[in-house]
């Protein structure tokens, strides 16, 4: 009996400890698989100081004031302005103050931070509040719509300043973390990966985007992006959504583009870009083929505006450009992006199909003329109130779209009166406020004549069906002489 009790003990033993054996192996392994995984602790402690959030003012008609269930939210890409929380609309006239939240970082110790243009669009007063709690008032020293990049300088100094990295070298695949104030929650911090480089979307021919799955929502705007090392690779900037919500995909301007924009805001409070002056389109398989492409690249030259660098180096629509300098147009959206990195009077070769036959144009860029640089004159300026950069369209082109007269939308804003109609690149405008448009002077001239505060119909033609858009202007906010 004491040899078999004896026998059960060894065996009891030997199966506590064959048991033990398999959880520390257990337990080894689901370490070794947690460890797999990034830790964002110390990049969190490092970079969080250097995060702020941006509260900015603007006084509206209280009849216009509309609440987040009113908000209009496009069918597909909508950036986000931060105003989920402004007041709610009330009786009578007058005006209330409206207020939006967006999310900012600081990339110099003397006081200099970047947001989005669109977070602090049309704002009367800008407070950046930092992670030590201090509150101070922003000057905007300027912003460009087409990057949808904003420079801030608020007057302080040894602020703790990010690491700015480079986006040119992120891989699809690779981890990434974003630091922000989603609704209004200071320093929430999201990860995901980067799940497509080079984005082009609806209306920013200019950036190309780095899309993730990283969680952001309304308030993050302007915020930063990070890599695993800590470095800022791009600005967080836009979502695609049919609810409003997150739904896994997020846009964010590669850190690259935007302090190449930051440096000119900061040396000439604004933004050169060189202008071809052409419309253009993506070469399909079947254009390439009749076009004598062995593949479908390139851009291809729907239209020529007149007395453009284009006209006047002899471009001709049909034309497709393979390449700038040198660079390769694998795509049509390449093109804009290669152009518009060049400063005008800059002379730049481009190789060009034409008739079937490979030719080299030598181009000087121009500057884009006054009438297509929505937003960047004062609130005079009809076509910053509208929101719109267009250009005019060649006698041709009207006869074959049938159409007497118009201009073209080449930009939208990301905020204002035609963002919130709807308009889209691409939009030819043929009436404003059931007066004829055919000419972009005559749009401002019109523009001019429309009352603040009012709403008036502007008929457009899209994808060649004809409808109509109503425009709401704001009533803009009377500076006082005491």
């Amino acid at each position: 009996m004491q040899r078999i009790t004896r026998q059960f003990s060894l065996w009891l033993l030997l199966m506590v400890a064959v048991f033990g054996l398999q959880v520390a192996q257990a337990q080894e392994q689901q370490k070794q698989q947690v460890q797999g995984l990034p830790d964002f602790t110390e990049l969190v402690k490092q970079a969080a100081p250097g995060v702020v959030n941006i509260a900015t003012t603007r006084e509206v008609e209280r009849g216009q004031l509309r609440g987040p269930q009113g908000q209009q939210i496009p069918e597909f890409f909508r950036h986000f302005f931060g105003d989920q929380f402004p007041g709610a609309p009330g009786p009578g006239g007058g005006s209330e103050e409206r207020h939006s939240l967006g999310s900012g970082f600081i990339i110099s110790e003397d006081g200099y931070i970047l947001t989005n243009a669109h977070v602090v669009d049309g704002a009367d007063e800008i407070v950046v509040r930092f992670s030590d709690r201090r509150e101070l008032e922003a000057e905007l020293v300027g912003s460009d719509i087409k990057t949808d990049i904003a420079l801030l300088k608020v007057d302080a100094s040894n602020l703790p300043a990010l690491n700015i990295g480079s986006s040119k070298d992120l891989q699809v695949g690779e981890w990434v973390a974003a630091i922000g104030s989603p609704f209004g929650f200071d320093h929430s911090v999201t990860a995901g990966i980067v799940s497509a480089i080079n984005r082009t979307l609806p209306s920013d021919a200019y950036v190309p985007f780095i899309q993730t799955d990283v969680a952001i929502n309304p308030g993050n705007s302007g915020g930063p992006l990070f890599n695993l090392e800590g470095e800022v690779v791009g600005i967080n900037s836009q979502i695609f959504t049919r609810s409003g919500g997150f739904m896994g995909l997020s846009f964010a301007i590669p850190i690259d583009v935007a302090m190449n924009v930051a440096d000119q805001l900061r040396e000439d409070g604004s933004v050169d870009r060189g202008w071809l002056g052409v419309v253009i389109q993506p070469v399909s398989r079947d254009l390439a083929e009749s076009f004598g492409l062995d593949e479908p690249r390139g851009s291809l030259i729907a239209e020529v505006a007149p007395d453009s660098p284009a006209s006047k180096a002899g471009l001709q629509a049909g034309d497709i450009i393979l390449a700038v300098d040198d660079k390769k147009v694998d795509e049509f959206s390449t093109l804009p992006r290669l152009i518009g990195r060049l400063a005008p009077g800059d002379e730049v070769e481009l190789k060009v199909l034409r008739n079937g036959e490979r030719t080299t144009e030598t181009v000087t860029v121009g500057d884009w003329p006054k009438h297509m640089l929505a937003g960047t004159g004062g609130q005079d300026d009809p076509q910053t109130r509208l929101g719109v950069a267009v250009s005019p369209i060649q006698d041709s082109e009207l006869e074959r779209l049938g159409l007497e007269g118009g201009v073209r939308v080449q930009q939208v804003a990301p905020s204002g009166v035609a963002a919130e109609a709807g308009l889209r690149p691409g939009d030819i405008i043929v009436s404003l406020d059931q007066q004829t448009i055919d000419s972009p002077n005559e749009l401002a001239e019109v523009l001019g004549q429309v009352d603040q505060g009012s709403a008036v119909p502007m008929r457009i033609i899209r994808d060649g069906h004809p409808l109509f858009v109503a425009l709401r202007f704001e009533e803009q906010k009377q500076e006082s002489d005491e």
